[in-house]
């Protein structure tokens, strides 16, 4: 893979192209900020987005679920986009306000995992890019669990990735004069104190790898 995004005719940027990036590191930073992804697909002529979570290695895209989940089945084109909001940009006019973001949409068409060890490395993917630690730390599946899993591999080679940044764009414009105030309102997600299942019988810790998040950004601790 190369450090610049390719342009194709699903990833060009034609609207507001100063937001866009061509930077792969662009991508794999959003990607890693987060772990719940949008997943667009046709089902029998009917658009369909279900949010899900992912992982990811160097090259894919793992998305899972159900055998029985026809979002899953694979072989034909979706569209997976990820989108973390940092903050509204409040302008002087109500026409200028917008969104600070970071943003990627990914096109392909996803590949249904049916090798038992890399189905079993993508579960691991995916578990270790929510929660870095869980997969030693938690009975992994058994086959039973693996037959009623689907994993989709999902290239990363057709993506575009939007950023914007700053502050409201009509500081030099007509608008300055009324005397309002413009500026952002950033927002900020933080992992909050671990609550235990109320069936935990006493004396089982919060162990580290979980306790250690809380208090951090979402996306600040990633495997």
């Amino acid at each position: 893979m190369t450090d610049s995004l390719p342009i194709t005719d699903l990833t060009r940027h034609r609207r507001l192209r100063e937001q866009g990036s061509l930077d792969r590191a662009d991508l794999d930073a959003i990607l890693d900020a987060g772990f719940v992804c949008h997943l667009g697909v046709v089902i029998e002529g009917r658009p369909v987005v279900v949010p899900t979570v992912y992982g990811r290695d160097g090259q894919r895209l793992y998305l899972h679920g159900s055998v029985a989940s026809r979002s899953l089945a694979g072989g034909t084109p979706v569209c997976v986009t990820v989108t973390h909001v940092d903050g509204l940009v409040l302008a002087r006019s109500v026409f200028e306000h917008g969104v600070n973001y970071r943003s990627a949409m990914i096109h392909g068409v996803p590949r249904k995992v049916t090798d038992p060890e890399e189905k079993l490395a993508g579960l691991r993917r995916l578990t270790e890019h929510a929660t870095p630690g869980q997969w030693s730390y938690a009975r992994q599946p058994n086959r039973k669990e693996l037959a009623a899993t689907t994993l989709l591999a999902l290239s990363l080679d057709e993506a575009s990735v939007k950023i914007r940044t700053g502050a409201p764009d009509d500081g030099d414009g007509p608008d300055a004069e009324l005397g309002l105030w413009a500026g952002t309102l950033p927002l900020t997600a933080t992992w909050g104190t671990p609550i235990p299942d109320p069936l935990l019988p006493p004396g089982i810790p919060v162990p580290d790898h979980i306790a250690r998040r809380e208090g951090a950004a979402q996306g600040a601790v990633q495997g």
